[in-house]
Formats: structure tokens, C-alpha cells, sequence
């Protein structure tokens, strides 16, 4: 990191930034002044007012534009992908050397680097942290941060996703409306507002609307009369963005970006083999979570030692460990590269043509790409999560009294639990993803997620703990 006192105010500012964006500097719980208590809200007059039926309509309006710009940029990632890791390499060489990532990832390293380095809004928050939906929408200025340093992180192979982005993207859009609007809207609008511009963005990234409104929702932890009078316009505002997604596949053809399984594996009663079987793998999901998280996090400040050179080299790291599963797996490094979402319906038709070495070696090293991607890029947690739980799933599928259905789900819903920290939501991701199967498989589920949530809380933090001084700078956000 350069040193702020050769660059003068602006220098210290910008450096200061950088480490707050990332959940560096914060202060501790003690030290913060405390705050007068809310007025207590009166959720019913509120839904009755003139303001918040048009705040209503306007979150209808507003839910198109958001879904055509979130569409827009999930078909771009998708187009820049395919294009740079398929057809280039195709049309040079015939096929996909197994060193092709690595200059891309150096590539997409340097560019996100430097996107965090130079714009306002340090790309938004680090994925190292968790799934993070608070701290208000971003502002204009931070915006065009935002996308470029999401759109270089997943379009070059970095392993994150596109719900974090995408979720300040629609937030950040529909505050900047509500203030071109009116400059002197009250904060409770903007809040409202923002949340359904998010709500929109990811409307059936998901599969669901309504699972990605529970995944805003759980995260930000609304609750009482807020989590009404937030809901009803972003359900309103996710309804139509799912009707624009449709729409627009139907239009462009360019794809419908929503997570969906192509096959799903034959549906098997709850049997007490596979419920003995759920505490264990919640277990070990948990375990691997708490590995991750601790990559992602003791490489953090390497990274602000010199954002742009230790970002481009992890981005070689990631691209040297898709080059080696390559290598010794004989199957596609795409597989260990981006979120995962693309490959995951794939991996789950074709599981059982997977040797275990193979599974494992598979989640390993997605694993190791996934926890340093968390360190310096930019982009969500939950899909590389998805994909590893499922890998692991279909690894110990072949357990006595194990079928592939119940391990998959305990599996995707465990390491959710572990790396979120939402355990209604990593239920909900693991059942409906799989489906009327969903249905069978619950009970496993909610104990593998309950045993991963209570092993993850339970697990010291990689992160030190703040200074009771409020004299240590790199503090955790949480």
C-alpha cells in the first residue's frame, strides 16, 4: 500500500477507504456512541399512507429497468467467459491447454486490483466477511467501482459469484432514482427503495424470488414492522424483475441465469442411517468453512500491503490450481474456475461417473481457489459454497445407508450454513434446488445445517478480535 504521508490528504483518505471498505478499520462496540431508540413504527398506517402506496408503485417501476441492467451484466459475465475460456482457445490451438487460465487470472488479478485500487467504494464489500447486505446502498460514485471490479472478478475466473454485486448494483440504482427524484427523501425511503432495487437484481438469480428475498432479508436481519414494510415492495419489485428476466431470455435467447437443476437424483425416504449421517457432515462442512474463511482472511493483509501486485498474484495462484486439477484429474479446469452456479447442474446429473479421488481432489481444490478469491476479489460467497457442498454430497454419496439425493442437499445446505451464517436460507438453497426431491430430503437437511451453524459459531474466528483499547486498526466488521 502506498504510504499516505508522500500523498497528502487525499492519499490518507484513499488508504483509509480502502481498509474500511474491506471491513479493516471499525470501531469497537463500546467505543460507538449510543444511539436514542427508534420510535416504534406503526407498520399498519404506514401500508395505509399515500406514500407508501406510491413508494409501492414506484418500486413496481422501478423493478424493470434494474432486472434489464441485472440481465444485461449476468449476460456480459456469461458472453466474456465463454468467450475467453471456450472459443479463444478453440480457435487458436484446437482445444484448452490446461495452463490457459493462468494469464487470465493474472489479467483478471491486475484488473481488480486496480478497479479497488483507484475508484471510490473499494469494489464494494469483501466477500471475506460473509454475505453482507447492510452499511446502506452505494453511492453514485461508487457504483462504476462496483460493477468493473465484479465484472473482471467473475468474467476472468475468479471463484465468487454475482448475487453481492448485483445486490448493491439494484440497490445503489434505485437509491440514485429516489434522490434524482427527491434530494431530500427521508432515510426510510431510500432503505425501502434500495431493498427492492435488490430485490429485483436477483430475482431468479436463485431459482425463486421469493429465495432471494429471504437470502436479503435473512442477511440483513430485518425483522417486526421493518420486515413489512421492506417485503411487500421488494416481493412487488422481484416479481416484476422475474417477469423481465423471462422476458428477455425469451427476447435475447442469451439464457435464463437462474440456478436450476437439469436432473435431479431419484427422491428417497428419510431413513435413520442418513439422519445419523447429517451430524457428521455438518460437521465436517463446518470444518472446511472455518478453513476457507481462514485462507481468505490471513491473506487480507498481504493484500494491503500492495493491493494490485498481491491481487494479480493470487489471481496466478487460482489459475495454477485450475491448471492442476487439469492436469491430474484429466477433467476441465473450468470446473475448479468461476462460481460454480453453470457447472453445478452438470456435476450433479453426472455425479456418479466421478471417481471419489476425483470428487475429492475436486473440492479440494475449489476449496483453495475459493478461499483466496475471498481475499482480494470481488463478488458473493454463495454459489462456490453451493458448489463445493454439492461436490462433497456426491463424495459421500456411497456411504453405507447414504443416497446421492439426501447427500447432495446435506451437503449444499451445510457449507451454506458455514460460510453465510443463515440457516433458514441454506435450507431453503439446498430443498428447493433439488425440487419435489426437496421435499424427501428436509429433515437431513436441517440437522446437517443446525450441526454446521452450531460447529461454525462455536469455531474461534480467523479474525483477532477487536483491541478493548480500540487501538487495533484491522478490527473484524462482524
Amino acid at each position: 500500500m502506498r504510504d499516505p504521508r508522500h500523498e497528502g490528504w487525499d492519499g490518507a483518505r484513499r488508504a483509509r477507504d480502502d481498509q474500511e471498505g474491506d471491513g479493516l478499520l471499525t470501531t469497537p462496540e463500546h467505543d460507538r456512541p449510543s444511539a436514542p431508540a427508534p420510535p416504534a413504527v406503526d407498520a399498519t398506517a404506514v401500508v395505509r399512507s399515500w406514500p407508501y402506496l406510491a413508494a409501492l408503485l414506484l418500486s413496481a417501476v422501478l423493478g424493470a429497468p434494474i432486472s434489464v441492467v441485472a440481465y444485461g451484466f449476468l449476460a456480459l459475465v456469461a458472453k466474456v467467459q465463454e468467450q475467453v475460456f471456450v472459443d479463444l482457445p478453440d480457435a487458436m490451438l484446437g482445444d484448452s491447454p490446461a495452463w490457459w487460465p493462468v494469464p487470465w487470472l493474472a489479467l483478471c488479478g491486475l484488473l481488480t486490483g486496480l478497479t479497488i485500487r483507484l475508484l471510490p467504494g473499494t469494489g464494494g464489500h469483501s466477500p471475506a466477511f460473509g454475505f453482507k447486505t447492510g452499511g446502506g446502498p452505494p453511492t453514485p460514485s461508487e457504483l462504476p467501482g462496483i460493477v468493473l471490479a465484479a465484472l473482471t472478478t467473475l468474467s476472468l475466473g475468479a471463484v465468487l459469484g454475482p448475487e453481492a454485486p448485483l445486490i448493491a448494483i439494484g440497490g445503489g440504482l434505485a437509491a440514485l432514482t429516489v434522490h434524482l427524484a427527491r434530494k431530500d427523501a427521508p432515510p426510510m425511503a431510500l432503505t425501502v427503495m434500495a431493498s427492492a432495487g435488490s430485490f429485483a437484481a436477483i430475482s431468479t438469480l436463485l431459482g425463486s424470488p421469493l429465495l432471494a428475498a429471504f437470502l436479503i432479508m435473512e442477511a440483513a436481519g430485518i425483522g417486526g414492522a421493518t420486515l413489512t414494510l421492506v417485503a411487500l415492495p421488494g416481493l412487488l419489485a422481484s416479481g416484476i424483475g422475474a417477469l423481465v428476466f423471462v422476458g428477455m431470455n425469451s427476447w435475447t435467447g442469451l439464457g435464463t441465469f437462474s440456478l436450476a437443476l437439469t436432473s435431479v437424483p431419484p427422491a428417497t425416504a428419510p431413513t435413520i442411517a442418513t439422519m445419523l449421517w447429517a451430524v457428521p457432515i455438518g460437521v465436517g462442512c463446518a470444518l472446511l468453512g472455518w478453513l476457507i474463511r481462514s485462507i481468505g482472511l490471513s491473506l487480507r493483509p498481504l493484500v494491503h500491503v500492495n493491493r494490485v501486485l498481491v491481487t494479480t498474484v493470487l489471481g496466478v495462484g487460482i489459475g495454477a490450481i485450475a491448471m492442476a486439477y487439469q492436469l491430474v484429474s484429466d477433467h476441465s479446469f473450468t470446473q475448479v474456475l468461476f462460481s460454480g452456479q453453470d457447472a453445478l447442474p452438470g456435476l450433479v446429473a453426472h455425479a456418479t461417473d466421478y471417481s471419489v479421488g476425483v470428487l475429492v481432489l475436486l473440492a479440494g481444490c475449489k476449496t483453495l481457489a475459493y478461499g483466496l478469491a475471498l481475499s482480494a476479489f470481488r463478488g458473493g460467497p454463495v454459489f462456490p459454497a453451493m458448489f463445493i457442498g454439492a461436490v462433497l454430497g456426491s463424495a459421500v454419496s456411497g456411504l453405507p445407508g447414504m443416497e446421492l439425493a439426501p447427500a447432495i442437499g446435506m451437503g449444499i445446505g451445510a457449507m451454506c450454513a458455514a460460510m453465510l451464517k443463515l440457516p433458514l436460507t441454506s435450507t431453503l438453497l439446498a430443498t428447493l434446488l433439488l425440487g419435489a426431491d426437496g421435499v424427501s430430503v428436509t429433515p437431513q437437511v436441517v440437522v446437517a445445517v443446525v450441526a454446521a451453524f452450531l460447529v461454525t459459531t462455536r469455531l474461534p474466528s480467523p479474525l483477532p478480535e477487536p483491541d478493548p483499547a480500540g487501538s487495533n486498526p484491522r478490527a473484524s466488521e462482524g
